[in-house]
């Protein structure tokens, strides 16, 4: 993986675990550029030193000022359980930042959801397939689906890092982490050489937050070189099968990686 990186985008910027990432990365010594669609409203609500790009990621010719002299890039965008907005609006932005970089390596951090493989689920398979992209595009990347936002008690704050997306059941059973705790391992992950070509659920235990989480980073296994899924996951979405938006910005992303070698 390359150096830690010094200037970051963060997609985004002024959601509910947006805001909490622009704050980490200032604390921890980013330069942040954040990626908004009204300027003005994202000056009342994010720190003065943050710069602003006006920019929409559904509308890919608006990013390229966006993520020009960027090292990383850290999409914390969401919507509903609408498949249309999650294809249109989660899948789309993923697709058109890694368009955007037309090949040029920069840091990945992808926020996802825990049970993005949960086979059934139209909405998920979208999200499924933005971290298809993003392991086919090249980049160093970190793959993050946290739990369910907010549903921990005060003093659960141990966090655990798994793999295998195992946890299905679509309730806070399936886990619970504060999003300051997402925040946090989102950009903890920019400087760790063990977080390259890492997918991970995310959740928290009882017991008091870890200062420093290299080693959880270490320990976990690697997503295989050329696959489009994560390490330990069961997939049954054979890409040729998949939907003809998805393997035309499949080959686009592939090919941009392949100039870049």
């Amino acid at each position: 993986m390359n150096n830690r990186p010094s200037t970051v985008l963060i997609a985004g910027a002024t959601g509910s675990i947006g805001r909490h990432a622009v704050n980490e990365a200032l604390r921890q010594g980013y330069a942040v550029r954040a990626l908004v669609r009204d300027r003005a409203r994202a000056a009342r609500m994010l720190p003065n030193s943050v710069e602003l790009v006006v920019g929409d990621l559904t509308r890919p010719e608006t990013l390229a000022p966006a993520v020009e002299g960027m090292d990383a890039v850290v999409l914390t965008h969401g919507s509903t359980t609408s498949e249309r907005d999650v294809r249109d609006n989660d899948y789309a932005g993923v697709a058109n930042v890694l368009q955007a970089l037309k090949g040029r390596s920069v840091r990945i951090v992808l926020m996802t959801a825990i049970g993005v493989t949960r086979p059934g689920m139209p909405y998920t398979q979208w999200k499924l397939r933005s971290e298809r992209l993003v392991r086919a595009s090249g980049h160093p990347y970190t793959i993050v689906r946290p739990g369910w936002f907010d549903y921990n008690q005060a003093d659960q704050r141990r966090i655990l890092m798994l793999q295998g997306d195992h946890r299905q059941s679509g309730t806070p059973a399936d886990g619970v982490i504060a999003r300051d705790q997402i925040a946090r391992v989102l950009i903890d992950s920019l400087s760790a050489e063990g977080a390259n070509r890492k997918t991970l659920e995310l959740v928290a235990d009882h017991g008091p937050e870890q200062e420093d989480l290299t080693a959880f980073f270490e320990s976990l296994t690697a997503d295989t070189e050329g696959s489009l899924d994560a390490a330990k996951d069961t997939v049954n979405l054979p890409a040729a099968n998949e939907p003809e938006r998805f393997r035309q910005d499949l080959a686009s992303v592939s090919a941009a990686n392949a100039r870049s070698v």
